[in-house]
């Protein structure tokens, strides 16, 4: 068998065999075929798409090129959830903790933010001494007794994912669906959870811009997911504007302890619901979505939701005192007023220039081998189609000093577009696939 063949065979739109596959993965891991013989198959992949049967093939054969999590030792039924990314994504730290607390055990390998999206690891790091590198052992064991961890991904979940996400990212092939469901999908299905829903994000601060494009991925997402045996759904949300108010490490953990604790409303805690509701149905724990909407509801009033992530805290080496009084976690020096020009109604919030804004104030990376500030950030006091007054607070930067604040203020101003006339807020949840 020849790389050059199965580069051919795909250009000209056939489909590769399974074994064709999985000579080109295991060969490409091995570092048998070289980056430009596999860059050529990405291409042809992009051009010329791959049906079903390739793209589980290829998502099995990527999930087989490292470990694979056994999770048989944890009892109950495990999920899992999935965002394609977004600003002010903190939605795992509600989520988690609220499933949980309904009798799900969540056994979550999460990674780091990279550039203007932040990551689900460095959120966990803004609790004092938190360990997402515990042992798999102590992680199992975190999970039967406590009912949820989250914890680093290992360099041997799917390194072939690793080897070519890179090499997609400097060859123009990141945009084919059947690349982006086999990357999502091995790792999912390399972590071993029994159910899994995926929230794909659509919009300007998202990777998918449009909504048909959104749902032509999610549909691939749960085709795979199903024919690879798991309970698999997916929901499609609005990321032309930030999730929630808060976006920066700590802050976005402050944000999410109060909607655990029952104080704030709004789109994240629609999320939670959304996706809560669906692992919960799908996990046999509920019979319908109204009825896990209700489990959820009461762990959220009840306080079992907030406890359960005080024990995952406390169980990774951090203080679950924290949880109860955040004045505890990293806190920023300067809180800067950023305040509105003129009145009007807030028509515009450019999800991505928010996010980078955070980063440039030191809250996210530039390159993977950078340091970040937990503390900093933007917290908006403004939504889309809220009204605003000439000189009140549109956000507060949230900065390690004054002039550093002063210098993402302009950045900031310009993701805000006002309107004379009243503006209405889009659907934040656009579809739900079952």
């Amino acid at each position: 068998m020849r790389m050059t063949d199965l580069i051919a065979k795909k250009r000209d739109g056939g489909e590769l065999s399974t074994e064709e596959i999985s000579f080109m993965i295991q060969g490409y891991t091995r570092g048998e075929i070289p980056d430009y013989q596999m860059s050529a198959m990405c291409m042809a992949i992009l051009f010329r798409g791959m049906c079903d049967r390739e793209i589980l093939d290829l998502t099995m054969s990527m999930m087989h090129s490292g470990d694979v999590m056994d999770l048989s030792a944890i009892e109950g039924i495990k999920a899992d959830k999935h965002s394609t990314g977004g600003v002010g994504d903190k939605t795992s730290l509600v989520l988690c903790p609220m499933v949980a607390a309904c009798g799900v055990k969540i056994a979550k390998m999460s990674g780091r933010g990279l550039g203007h999206t932040g990551g689900t690891l460095d959120k966990l790091e803004s609790f004092p001494g938190f360990n997402i590198s515990i042992s798999d052992e102590r992680f199992v064991e975190n999970v039967n007794r406590c009912g949820i961890s989250i914890i680093g991904q290992t360099a041997d979940i799917v390194p072939a994912d690793k080897l070519l996400y890179a090499l997609r990212d400097v060859t123009g092939t990141v945009p084919s669906i059947p690349l982006i469901v086999s990357s999502i999908m091995s790792k999912k299905l390399a972590s071993g959870a029994d159910v899994i829903v995926l929230d794909v994000k659509c919009g300007s601060g998202a990777f998918m811009k449009t909504e048909d494009e959104a749902e032509e991925l999610a549909r691939g997402l749960t085709r795979v997911g199903r024919l690879a045996g798991r309970k698999c759904a997916a929901v499609i949300t609005d990321m032309d504007q930030p999730l929630g108010n808060a976006v920066g490490n700590a802050l976005e953990v402050k944000e999410a302890i109060a909607v655990l604790k029952g104080e704030e409303k709004g789109d994240l805690l629609d999320l939670c619901m959304s996706i809560g509701s669906l692992i919960l149905t799908e996990g046999g724990l509920a019979e319908s979505l109204e009825d896990a909407e209700k489990m959820l509801t009461e762990a959220v009033r009840s306080g079992a939701a907030l406890k359960k992530l005080a024990e995952m805290v406390e169980a990774q080496d951090g203080c679950g005192n924290d949880v109860y009084d955040t004045s505890r976690l990293p806190q920023a020096p300067v809180q800067y007023a950023m305040k509105s020009e003129r009145a009007g109604y807030i028509s515009r919030i450019d999800a991505e220039g928010v996010g980078l804004v955070s980063m440039h104030l030191g809250g996210g990376r530039i390159t993977k081998d950078s340091g970040i500030d937990l503390s900093v950030g933007v917290l908006l006091n403004k939504k889309l189609g809220d009204y605003v007054e000439a000189g009140e607070t549109l956000a507060i930067i949230h900065a390690a000093s004054e002039e550093s604040a002063k210098q993402q203020e302009e950045s900031l101003r310009a993701c805000f577009n006002l309107s004379d006339s009243p503006v209405q807020r889009p659907a934040f949840i656009k579809a739900v696939l079952r």
